[in-house]
């Protein structure tokens, strides 16, 4: 049974005295819950233990990938198969940050690997501020959290600084227009870039210009001049770009490969980013005890739930009988991908029966925990709880 505890003053009025007006997004708090996952200190450990080792294990999956030339059997879009090795084996394309999801960790229930949220996480302000200044506003010391996401986030900027020395630190973040929540987010990194000494814009999709001979540009708004930048992070899916954007993929490995431009998340997270890694990494380290056996086909004698490679939030997910029987199905919009098929395992619950998982994020090292709570499956009604460390 997970353990909560109950956190009345709303975190708004600290993130207000403290200037960060900019992150309360209209998508942020309002599904932020009033209560906290007590979580005790060997249990945060663990689940840090968990994701440096599962970050230790896709690394090595992905290389087994390359080197295997399984992109087909990823969904990879060819188009963007020699972008991912050449941002692959260049040490300087960082992976920003990412986060897995995780079943398990409280009361003796062990961690289990769902997936990674490789590409394009999001969260970030939830995670990072919000549960943070919700111990504050109820009197908490703020050690009591795994949660250093943000100065993480902050030394990752600045690492790649360091190593991309040869580019001028400026930095332009991109979301598609109308999602309110993915701004939210790229406000995030837009703070901590600006404190590791990027110059940051802020540009939609649909404005951002590019160019094979000179880069990525943005027109300023004033001037009418176009503005170029050397970094450029994207909050849309890399496999969005290979399906809907052909030309583009081919301009951004010329770009890319030209030193034209750096572009964040690099091109490789998509392999960390396809669920059939999962059935790669249970091929190569078979029964380990934070895995959960994936397969190509139904599991004939246990539950399984059934993904497609590229879903998000739940979308699509079916959970299934012994034999493929459905039990639970999401709708969702990518019903015609391939699948994978995950052994089910229960997530923790409270007295109210509410579903429990743990996101990890990963930024060079684990850096946060968080939950998100809902159904069996979930989705994107699930809310975010935060926790505290005892």
């Amino acid at each position: 049974m997970v353990s909560l505890q109950s956190l009345p003053r709303h975190p708004e009025a600290t993130l207000r005295s403290l200037g960060w007006d900019w992150m309360l997004g209209a998508d942020t708090l309002p599904y932020l819950v009033q209560e906290a996952v007590v979580v005790q200190e060997d249990e945060a450990t663990a689940y840090h233990e968990a994701a440096a080792t599962l970050y230790d294990m896709y690394v090595e999956a992905g290389q087994y990938v390359i080197d295997q030339q399984l992109f087909r059997e990823l969904g990879i879009p060819d188009n963007l198969v020699e972008l991912i090795k050449t941002s692959w084996d260049d040490d300087r394309h960082v992976h920003l940050y990412g986060r897995f999801d995780l079943a398990g960790g409280l009361n003796g229930q062990p961690i289990k690997l769902i997936e990674f949220n490789a590409d394009t996480a999001t969260c970030l302000p939830e995670t990072a501020i919000v549960q943070w200044a919700h111990l504050k506003a109820n009197g908490f010391d703020d050690t009591r959290q795994f949660n250093t996401l943000y100065e993480t986030l902050v030394g990752q900027f600045v690492y790649l600084r360091e190593v991309n020395n040869d580019l001028t630190p400026s930095l332009l973040l991109t979301t598609l227009r109308d999602s309110p929540e993915d701004e939210t987010n790229v406000a995030i990194l837009s703070e901590a870039a600006r404190e590791a000494g990027f110059d940051v814009e802020f540009a939609y999709m649909d404005e951002v210009e590019f160019s094979a001979e000179q880069g990525v540009f943005k027109q300023d708004a004033t001037s009418g001049n176009f503005v170029r930048f050397d970094f450029w992070f994207k909050l849309v899916p890399w496999e969005y770009i290979g399906w809907d954007e052909p030309e583009l993929a081919q301009l951004l490995t010329q770009l890319v490969q030209s030193r034209r431009v750096l572009v964040l998340n690099p091109a490789y997270t998509l392999l960390f980013q396809s669920k059939y890694l999962l059935k790669v990494l249970w091929d190569m380290y078979p029964y380990h005890p934070l895995l959960l056996q994936t397969e190509r086909y139904v599991l004939p004698h246990k539950r399984s739930v059934s993904k497609v490679l590229f879903g998000r939030e739940g979308a699509n997910v079916s959970i299934l009988e012994k034999g493929g029987e459905p039990l639970e199905t999401a709708d969702g919009d990518y019903a015609d991908q391939a699948r994978i098929y995950q052994e089910y395992i229960e997530f923790p619950t409270d007295a109210d029966g509410h579903s429990y998982q743990a996101g990890v994020f990963y930024a060079g090292e684990p850096c946060a925990l968080g939950f998100r709570r809902g159904g069996r499956i979930l989705d994107n009604t699930a809310q975010f709880v935060g926790h505290v460390v005892e």
